[in-house]
């Protein structure tokens, strides 16, 4: 999801340039693979404050291998085969946790995989009311507050344990005190990764000691051919919604819920990415392509399919599962190639897909949005399935398949 508006990105271009040059990655060895399906940990440095944090490792009996660092409770790799059994990573990200933390990534500030909290996306203004009081939070996305503030949950070191069943799990909490960027009521956090047999499951927990709002994601970029791969356009792209919230130029939604019909955002069926996204459209031309919330089709709270991302060339194909009622949908359009990436790859404009599972943005301020507060005593649980496949020799046979509860 863009963070920047305009001014800023024109104002900021020369100095991240500058910033990017200035700073080059420390290589650091590739984790080995497990021989097995399992876990491993290692230890990934430490923030520039001297916090040490901690590289894992889950990898499942057919290879596929998902790292996770507790920097961010952040997804750095998701390693999958294409249809012909060659192994590729899939999200962007950094080899070291030197690239989370560089100036020119601070300043980009992309969210490469992390969990955002307390609140993903935007809340206009920076402000909301709760039980009758406006309650003010830092604006880092003037003049709104985008992502949890200047310090979410994506620049936490969490608490890491990994779990001991049959299947690969991490356990990551955090403790986020109350004034925390401006939010109310202390909260304890739980992110569990768990990786089975075919996708990467994410669960959130919350609980509070006050009503507040909490509203949480994952911040991956995917790219089917492999990350630094070039640009996902011609990836194809089906969701299971018929409408979406349309913005405001500062990329807030106005409160319609606008049906999908005969516009750049209907995906009720497959279409590459790319061929309506330089369309002369008012909602495009706010985001400098897709960076939307589309309404899902299905009941709140209930895992339902959201949906299903297939690459032509290399076959590979990705299905989202969730109880969210809302998919924001982000093309990577402000992505400008001056981040080295893993492998020495830099990451050019369109060159990720954000599926953010959540709460629609802003909802704080629309009552007629599905409601985002957690009462004092109460707890919040969200599940999102990122179901990992390779489709088959002849894609009309595959399109044809169903889609099945994972």
């Amino acid at each position: 999801m863009n963070i920047l508006p305009r001014a800023a990105i024109a104002a900021l271009g020369v100095v991240m340039l500058v910033a990017a040059a200035s700073w080059i990655p420390t290589a650091q060895p590739e984790l080995p693979p497990l021989n097995r399906p399992g876990w491993s940990k290692q230890s990934w440095g430490a923030t520039p404050d001297g916090r040490p944090v901690e590289m894992f490792t889950l990898q499942n009996s057919r290879g596929i291998a998902a790292r996770i660092t507790n920097y961010g409770a952040t997804l750095v790799s998701l390693t999958t085969p294409d249809r012909s059994g060659r192994m590729a990573d899939i999200v962007l990200g950094f080899d070291s946790i030197e690239g989370y933390t560089s100036r020119a990534y601070l300043r980009a500030s992309p969210y490469f995989g992390a969990t955002i909290g307390r609140y993903a996306n935007r809340i206009a203004g920076g402000r909301f009311s709760l039980n009758g009081k406006v309650v003010s939070l830092r604006v880092n996305n003037p003049p709104n507050h985008l992502h949890g503030g200047f310090s979410g949950f994506d620049k936490a070191v969490w608490e890491a344990s990994v779990g001991t069943n049959d299947e690969p799990s991490l356990q990551l909490n955090y403790k986020s005190k109350d004034g925390e960027e401006g939010y109310p009521g202390n909260m304890n956090v739980t992110v569990i990764y768990t990786l089975k047999d075919d996708a990467l499951d994410i669960v959130y927990q919350a609980t509070t000691d006050q009503d507040t709002i909490v509203n949480l994601t994952n911040h991956s970029y995917f790219n089917l051919k492999g990350a630094g791969e070039g640009d996902i356009l011609n990836h194809e792209l089906q969701i299971n919604a018929d409408r979406f919230t349309p913005v405001n130029e500062a990329l807030v939604p106005t409160g319609e819920l606008r049906p999908t019909d005969d516009t750049p955002f209907d995906f009720k069926k497959p279409m590459q990415i790319g061929t309506r996204i330089s369309a002369k459209e008012e909602q495009l031309s706010f985001g400098r392509g897709y960076d939307h919330n589309f309404v899902l089709t299905g009941p709140d709270a209930l895992l339902k399919w959201a949906a299903r991302v297939r690459e032509p060339s290399k076959g590979r194909t990705l299905e989202i599962w969730t109880t969210e009622p809302g998919l924001q949908v982000y093309t990577g359009n402000f992505l400008r190639g001056d981040l080295v990436g893993k492998k020495g790859k830099t990451y050019g404009i369109r060159g990720g897909l954000c599926l953010e599972a959540q709460h629609f943005p802003d909802s704080p301020n629309q009552r007629e949005f599905p409601s985002t507060v957690v009462s004092a005593g109460g707890k919040y649980t969200s599940h999102t399935i990122f179901r990992l496949g390779v489709d088959q020799l002849n894609p009309a046979d595959d399109a044809a398949s169903p889609i099945s509860h994972p």
